[in-house]
């Protein structure tokens, strides 16, 4: 029960610091007559049961894994601090292998009870700010390993594409060029 008290006072420090969204609640709160700790709880708990409950579910998690860290990431780009900007970097590159994982096995997993609300606190995990956070420890113990002991394989795979996509690309820039002098030679006639 200290634990949840503890919590509960530096959840309430926190919703009385000066700023937008907490001048908004202690006007929500004047109004209702509900202390704003008691309404953030109250979010907070139907936020959850809508990730076990609701429709669109997934979506919303993955929204959740999306939001702050887009915010927190636009605001890192604007200091001089390299750290937040590698904190958050390594974050999307997380963010972009658990995506492209789930693309894959989200047929399977999605019909595991609880998935949207696993995944949510699975984003939740990725960008807390303890240090380290998940996305530093995901990256530093499996992504990180993976990428260096096939580096070259990946570089030349990479190095390939790039070619494939400057060829594909000129062919197309070719062709637009000869079918528009075409059309236009033809309209000269």
């Amino acid at each position: 029960m200290d634990r949840f008290n503890n919590a509960r006072n530096r959840l309430s420090d926190c919703l009385h610091r000066k700023n937008a969204v907490n001048d908004l609640l202690a006007k929500v709160e004047k109004k209702t007559k509900i202390d704003r700790v008691n309404l953030v709880l109250g979010i907070i708990a139907v936020f959850f049961l809508y990730l076990i409950f609701g429709y669109g579910s997934s979506f919303l998690a993955t929204f959740v894994g999306f939001v702050y860290p887009a915010y927190r990431s636009i605001k890192a780009l604007e200091t001089l601090d390299k750290k937040d900007d590698t904190k958050w970097l390594t974050y999307w590159v997380v963010f972009a292998a658990v995506s492209v994982v789930e693309a894959f096995t989200d047929i399977f997993f999605y019909w595991i009870p609880l998935y949207s609300l696993l995944k949510c606190v699975m984003f939740l995990f990725l960008m807390s700010p303890t240090d380290p956070n998940g996305s530093m420890l995901i990256y530093e113990r499996i992504i990180r390993p993976y990428i260096l002991k096939h580096e070259k394989d990946i570089d030349d795979a990479v190095n390939t594409a790039v070619d494939l996509a400057g060829d594909f690309s000129e062919g197309v820039k070719k062709k637009a060029t000869e079918a528009a002098v075409s059309h236009f030679s033809n309209k000269e006639d």
